[in-house]
C-alpha cells in the first residue's frame, strides 16, 4: 500500500441530546484550539494565558484538568473544555465518590472564576481502551450525576470525544466507514487539494451516490459522515463539535505532505469555512464548532516526526508559519494581511544578535537613534530587543521585501506588534503591545554585550566601540 499519512486527524464530541440542532443553529460557530502537555520547554501558565489573549482565543480544550492552568485562566472569560484522562476512566469508573472528588477538585474548586463550560470524558477510548464500553458509559454518568449534585449541569455539559483520520494518497480498510458520504473515485485516493478546502471544479466534487449531496472538502464529507452514523442508530438533532483538527507542518521521508504550506493552507482555510457558519451539504446552516490541534508543537510526542509538529506556535511563542485569514474577523493575531514586524529570534547567539545589530544601525542605514539612552527604545537595554528594533526598522524601510528579515538567520517574520511602552516600532499603527510570549522584551541574562553603551552616536549613524564587531561584519552578508 502507498504511504499511508495521517494529515487530518478529526475527533467528535457528540453535545447531549438536551441540546438541539435548532439551538446550535441559533448561535454562530467557534473556533478553538487544544493545548497538549508533551513539551519539553511548557510555558508558563502565565504565559500561556498572555498568548491567548493576544491571538483573542476564546475556547481552548486541555487533554487535562492541569490546576495552576486552570487557575491562571480565571477571570479571563476563555471557555474551557477539561479532559478525564483515560487512565483515570477505570476508578471514576467504577465509583460514584471518586468521580464527585474529581469534580470537587477539577470543576467546583474553580468555577465560577475559570469557564470551564465542558467535559471531556477519556479520548479516543473504544479504540484505544479494551473492553472499556462499560466503565466510559459508568464514568459519563457519574461525572454527570456530579455535575447535577453541584448545580452545574446546566452549565457544564458531559461528553466523550472518538476520533477518525483521513489519509491523503490511499484508505486503508479501517477508515472504508467513512466513505459513505463520497464516491471514491479509481484506484481511492484522494486529491489532495479536496483534503485542504482548495477551489474544486465542479466535476471533481465528490458526490455522495446515495444523497446526491455535493461534497468540496473532506471537512465537511466526514462531518456528515457522522451524522449519517448517528442517523443510522436513529439519533438525530443532535450537534456535533469537532474537537481535533488539523494538519502537521513537517515529517519524516516518507511524509511528504506534512508541509509548512500545507498546514497553512488547511487551518487558514478550516477556520474561514467554519467560522462562514455554512454548515455541511447534510445539516446547511448548522454551526460546526471546531478546535484546531494544536497550539503548540509537542516535541515530546513519540511516533513519526509529524506527531511532533502540528502545533501552531513553538513553545518559545514564536508562530511555525503565518496563517493566511483575511475577511475571518480578529481570530489569531498572527494574520499577516495588514501587519508584519521583522523581530529577533530570541534565543540565537548575543554576538550574531550584535554584529548584526551593528550592520543594521551602519550600513543599513536605519535610524538608530530611537535606541539612544534616554530615548523611547532605549529600555530594555539588551541586544535582544535593541536588535529587534533595529531588524523591524530595515524590514520596514526595505518595503518588506523578500530576504530582508533574515539577518543571517537571527531574525524572524512575526504579526504581533512588538511596540512597548511610549517605543512604537516603524510599521505599527500605534497600538502598543508585547511579543506574544513576553520573550522579545525580557532583558537578557546571557551576555553584556547588549548594552547600547558600546555606541556612540555620530554624523546620522552608530559607530562600534568594538573593533572586533567591525571586523566580524566583514564576513556578514546581508
Amino acid at each position: 500500500m502507498d504511504m499511508l499519512l495521517m494529515l487530518l486527524l478529526m475527533s467528535f464530541s457528540i453535545l447531549p441530546l438536551s441540546v438541539s440542532s435548532s439551538a446550535a443553529a441559533s448561535g454562530d460557530a467557534f473556533i478553538g484550539i487544544n493545548i497538549g502537555p508533551d513539551v519539553s520547554n511548557m510555558p508558563s501558565p502565565k504565559d500561556i494565558v498572555a498568548l491567548l489573549k493576544a491571538q483573542s482565543i476564546q475556547h481552548i480544550r486541555l487533554f487535562d484538568a492541569n490546576q495552576a492552568l486552570l487557575l491562571a485562566l480565571a477571570k479571563t472569560g476563555i471557555s474551557v473544555t477539561i479532559s478525564v484522562p483515560n487512565d483515570q476512566l477505570l476508578g471514576i469508573g467504577q465509583s460514584n465518590a471518586t468521580a464527585a472528588n474529581w469534580v470537587n477538585r477539577n470543576v467546583i474548586a474553580h468555577v465560577p472564576a475559570t469557564n470551564i463550560t465542558s467535559i471531556a470524558v477519556g479520548s479516543d477510548v473504544l479504540t484505544t481502551l479494551a473492553n472499556a464500553a462499560p466503565v466510559l458509559v459508568s464514568a459519563l454518568k457519574f461525572i454527570q450525576s456530579a455535575l447535577v449534585a453541584a448545580n452545574l449541569d446546566q452549565k457544564i455539559k458531559v461528553s466523550t470525544p472518538y476520533s477518525s483520520s483521513i489519509i491523503v494518497g490511499s484508505f486503508p480498510p479501517s477508515q472504508a466507514n467513512f466513505n459513505r458520504t463520497w464516491n471514491q473515485q479509481s484506484d481511492g485516493r484522494i486529491p489532495l487539494d479536496y483534503a485542504l478546502f482548495r477551489q474544486l471544479p465542479p466535476n471533481k466534487e465528490a458526490v455522495d451516490s446515495n444523497t446526491l449531496l455535493h461534497y468540496t472538502n473532506v471537512f465537511d464529507a466526514v462531518v456528515d459522515a457522522a451524522y449519517f452514523a448517528m442517523s443510522d442508530l436513529n439519533f438525530t438533532n443532535i450537534p456535533i463539535v469537532v474537537t481535533e483538527t488539523g494538519w502537521p507542518s513537517k515529517g519524516d521521508s516518507s511524509e511528504p505532505d506534512a508541509t509548512v504550506d500545507n498546514a497553512n493552507t488547511y487551518n487558514s482555510n478550516l477556520i474561514k469555512h467554519v467560522l462562514n457558519n455554512t454548515g455541511t451539504p447534510k445539516h446547511p446552516g448548522i454551526a460546526v464548532s471546531t478546535y484546531i490541534y494544536e497550539l503548540y508543537n509537542e516535541d515530546l510526542r513519540s511516533g513519526p516526526e509529524s506527531e511532533k509538529n502540528w502545533g501552531l506556535f513553538y513553545a518559545n511563542g514564536e508562530p511555525v508559519y503565518t496563517l493566511h485569514l483575511t475577511g475571518a474577523g480578529t481570530l489569531f493575531a498572527n494574520d499577516t494581511t495588514n501587519q508584519t514586524f521583522c523581530v529577533t529570534k530570541s534565543n540565537d547567539d548575543p554576538k550574531m544578535l550584535q554584529a548584526a545589530l551593528d550592520w543594521a544601525c551602519g550600513p543599513g542605514k536605519v535610524d538608530c537613534s530611537p535606541l539612544l539612552q534616554g530615548q523611547p527604545c532605549y529600555e530594555p537595554n539588551n541586544v535582544v530587543a535593541h536588535a529587534a528594533y533595529a531588524f523591524n526598522a530595515y524590514y520596514q524601510k526595505m518595503a518588506k521585501s523578500a530576504g530582508t528579515c533574515d539577518f543571517k538567520g537571527v531574525a524572524t517574520i512575526t504579526t504581533t506588534d512588538p511596540s512597548h511602552g511610549s517605543c512604537i516600532f516603524p510599521g505599527s499603527n500605534g497600538k502598543n503591545g508585547t511579543r506574544i510570549n513576553g520573550t522579545l522584551l525580557a532583558p537578557s541574562n546571557s551576555s553584556s554585550s547588549g548594552c547600547f553603551s558600546q555606541y556612540y552616536y555620530k554624523g546620522g549613524s552608530f559607530t562600534s566601540s568594538l573593533i572586533l564587531v567591525v571586523l566580524f561584519l566583514s564576513a556578514l552578508v546581508m
